[in-house]
């Protein structure tokens, strides 16, 4: 699901700063060290598109709700855990994926997401070791997709635990339905290293692989899933609990950086949301994301190449 790399530390400032509020006029402090976010050429999609009005579903562990830079950022969301309305992360990683996709920007406060304008729907479906059972990851997608999600990011990229959800189909079913109901699917590819095809062809989900900061794949990313694309994945830094979970054992600092293609995934699917509020259909926005990765050195574990989200908006707006 993700590769662990050393957290990083909060710095004197930035410690105070999670303790304030906020304030929208001024530069988040850990922005400098979001590469991915420039090397998916999102900051000159903003001056386009934000994603205002969309909702991201993080099918995941949950979200810590009170986390400074996601506390506003957020939507009704369910346990299928725990069966209650309180989808509290207690791993680490849903928190770290939902940052990445729409973490508050420009507040003054940690990092930037990848999508300001949207809103996070926290859907937890993995308990505190990470893993989660087969009906309930089905169970999350579906109640996504029938509570308005727009975007539903799918960071379940871990080999065993993907080949039981694909063996009866029930997956594919789940991505159909939330498809049908006019929601866009982002799934992470996984970090066996291997080359695969996680999904039936005709299934509508956008495959996700991890690229790294010099612009290759990450050793550990799968390839060979049909039209996937790539997006950062290495040395990803985002939000985490600022409370003890498995991924905060040594730092609560409320920030840290993870690799993987679950980091991959949401930037994806922050770029859909920015598409979505242009105005494309899931079909479009699926399109658009594909026609406007780049793999000029044609790198077949890149597969259609790495997402660009300044061409991707820019092609909306010529073809609106």
């Amino acid at each position: 699901m993700r590769i662990r790399t050393p957290l990083v530390a909060a710095t004197v400032a930035s410690l105070l700063l999670l303790t304030a509020c906020g304030d929208d006029s001024k530069p988040d402090p850990m922005r400098k060290d979001q590469w991915a976010l420039d090397a998916m050429k999102l900051p000159a999609a903003w001056d386009t598109s934000k994603g205002d009005d969309t909702v991201i579903a993080v099918v995941d562990s949950g979200v810590a709700t009170d986390h400074p830079d996601l506390k506003g950022r957020l939507v009704d969301g369910h346990d299928f855990v725990d069966g209650d309305d309180d989808p509290k992360d207690l791993n680490g990683h849903g928190t770290h994926v939902s940052g990445i996709a729409a973490a508050h920007t420009d507040n003054g406060v940690g990092v930037a997401g990848g999508a300001p304008g949207a809103k996070i729907m926290p859907v937890r479906v993995l308990g505190a070791n990470g893993s989660g059972s087969n009906g309930n990851i089905t169970k999350g997608i579906v109640w996504a997709a029938d509570h308005g999600a727009d975007v539903i990011n799918l960071s379940l990229g871990e080999g065993v635990l993907m080949t039981k959800l694909l063996q009866g189909g029930i997956l594919n079913q789940a991505i159909q339905h939330a498809h049908d109901k006019g929601a866009v699917v982002v799934a992470a590819a996984g970090n066996d290293g291997a080359d695969t095809q996680p999904y039936k062809v005709q299934t509508p989900v956008l495959v996700v692989g991890a690229s790294t900061q010099k612009g290759t794949a990450a050793d550990f990313s799968n390839f060979g899933a049909e039209q996937a694309v790539s997006a950062p994945g290495e040395d990803i830094l985002s939000t985490l609990p600022t409370y003890k979970t498995k991924e905060t054992l040594k730092d609560t600092s409320g920030y840290g950086k993870l690799s993987g293609t679950s980091m991959a995934a949401p930037y994806v699917s922050a770029l859909a949301a920015l598409l979505h509020h242009q105005g494309l259909d899931p079909d479009e926005i699926i399109s658009t994301i594909r026609e406007t990765a780049a793999n000029p050195k044609k790198n077949d574990k890149l597969g259609l190449g790495i997402v660009d989200a300044e061409a991707a908006v820019k092609k909306a707006d010529k073809d609106s």
